[in-house]
């Protein structure tokens, strides 16, 4: 990973500090979901599963505070107590967004990859193709390690002001008798087309029940597009309709990934009964979450410089981190453990929200107790086989999300009801 540093970070005046409530960009982004479009009514979907991808190409950042505001490099913000400089200001997202969820069809549950990219003169292929792009362009897309053998034809949605495509798992053969007019219409124009080559999945298969205690969840249907805890990879190009003009990252391709940390009651790596838990009476059910033990999360570590997987509850160490000791001369490029500096316990109440902030060197856990909110993860540095975006998600009680150095994350109550929320980790 690296830091980026065409982000902007802005020097605030120590007596002059931010004003969060207005053009607050946790609420920005909060307002781009909210104005996403689908194929078919909203009731055909379950909404608590959509996951939201906004990928962005460049951040403003507030600098840190106090009698240290004019220090603005990432690399030398070492108080680990002032907050400030954590704190994101604004984004500019780019001319793509990916949702992907779940859509229930009769008796089917059936997993859907919504693909979108803005209208109007200004994006990247409107200026290749002279501003004529007409009412539908083309993608070729590669999800997981499925490419579509032929472009994608994808229309114009005047409503959005986009070009977008809604691609569905649904393995039968009657999908348009199945819908409303408003589906049947997406069918026509190809808004929506059945794609089982490239989304598909039985979500029955993660349904808890004996047969899968004792096994370890990344190896079940591993090719699964709403897959529980395997992180989903989608590389993808867009054309005009004729293929003369391309926005493909000059031949390199956009490479996105919804990768979320999320665990809790139906996202775990292993699951099962034990009698008598530590010669107790009786017996527990469990779930584990995460852990360093055995090979439950072999696939799902970070990779060290060598290539290697570390654990996943370990971390990268980078020339500018701090490690569990406080130093910066580490030995090694990755700590196999977890470093827990504080343990909190908080109420955030209706109408709040944990702004975007960015973490340099330190871990951190949130774990929502009660309550309902919208949790945002992204990146704020650039790590190596993705772009960086931030992934929304419903975060549900008895869930956790896990925070990585480099990474950046927020969270809104979206209810109006006291949310109760249990953290820890380290500051940054």
């Amino acid at each position: 990973m690296f830091i980026v540093n065409t982000d902007t970070v802005v020097k605030v005046d120590p007596n002059n500090p931010p004003n969060y409530h207005q053009g607050n960009p946790l609420q920005k982004l909060l307002n781009l979901m909210e104005q996403t479009q689908f194929a078919v009514e909203r009731e055909f979907y379950l909404m608590e599963h959509a996951q939201y991808l906004f990928p962005f190409e460049w951040l403003s950042i507030y600098g840190p505070s106090g009698n240290q505001a004019d220090i603005v490099e990432p690399v030398r913000q070492d108080n680990k107590e002032d907050f400030q400089k954590q704190n994101i200001r604004d984004f500019r997202s780019t001319d793509t967004f990916l949702i992907r969820g779940l859509v229930r069809v009769g008796d089917w549950v059936v997993p859907f990859l919504r693909v979108s990219y803005r209208g109007g003169p200004d994006s990247k292929l409107s200026v290749a193709s002279d501003s004529k792009l007409g009412e539908k362009i083309k993608l070729w897309i590669k999800v997981g390690d499925v490419a579509t053998p032929s472009l994608i034809s994808v229309p114009y949605n005047p409503v959005s002001d986009r070009y977008e495509v809604e691609l569905w798992g649904y393995p039968g053969s009657d999908l348009s008798n199945q819908l409303d007019t408003k589906g049947r219409k997406a069918i026509e124009r190809l808004e929506l087309q059945v794609r089982t080559d490239l989304v598909h999945g039985d979500m029955s298969a993660f349904v808890r029940r004996s047969e899968l205690n004792g096994k370890h969840v990344e190896d079940i249907d591993p090719k699964n597009t709403m897959h529980p805890i395997l992180p989903l990879h989608i590389e993808l190009a867009w054309a005009n309709f004729n293929e003369q003009a391309w926005d493909a990252q000059n031949g390199a391709n956009y490479h996105y990934e919804f990768n979320m940390i999320l665990r809790g009651w139906d996202n775990y790596l292993e699951t099962g009964i034990s009698s008598s838990p530590h010669s107790g009476p009786g017996f527990l059910e469990y779930r584990n979450l995460l852990s360093n033990y055995g090979r439950k999360s072999q696939k799902l570590g970070d990779r060290d410089r060598n290539g290697n997987r570390i654990n996943e509850l370990g971390r990268l160490l980078n020339p500018w981190s701090f490690n569990a000791f406080d130093s910066k001369n580490h030995g090694s490029d990755s700590e196999p453990f977890f470093a827990v500096n504080y343990v909190d316990l908080n109420i955030l109440k209706p109408g709040c929200g944990i702004g975007l902030h960015r973490h340099r060197d330190n871990q951190e856990i949130f774990f929502l107790v009660n309550g309902q909110g919208f949790m945002v993860m992204g990146d704020w540095c650039k790590m190596p086989r993705r772009e960086r975006c931030f992934e929304i998600r419903t975060f549900r009680p008895g869930y956790l999300t896990m925070l990585k150095p480099g990474n950046l994350h927020g969270l809104m109550n979206s209810t109006d009801q006291d949310m109760t929320l249990f953290s820890f980790g380290g500051y940054d």
